[in-house]
């Protein structure tokens, strides 16, 4: 999985940063969403996913197949 955040969508609730904290961290100044890790290991996908799936504003992508990619190459 490749995790990608939209900095300008984030409204800073932190729902992230709660669910994934080895993934997501939050700018001091603003509370803004900081991507720690774009391609965390197997066992914190599912805490990524809900990361994504409870952000109030959709500012988490993830891109499901681009880890599966890395396998084939």
């Amino acid at each position: 999985m490749k995790v990608t955040v939209h900095e300008n969508k984030c409204c800073g609730a932190g729902q992230c940063v709660l669910l994934a904290p080895e993934v997501f961290d939050q700018r001091e100044d603003d509370g803004i969403v900081l991507l720690l890790d774009a391609a965390p290991p197997d066992d914190l996908l599912p805490a990524v996913r809900e990361a994504a799936a409870v952000c109030p504003a959709a500012a988490i992508a993830l891109d499901e197949e681009a880890r599966a990619a890395n396998y084939l190459s």
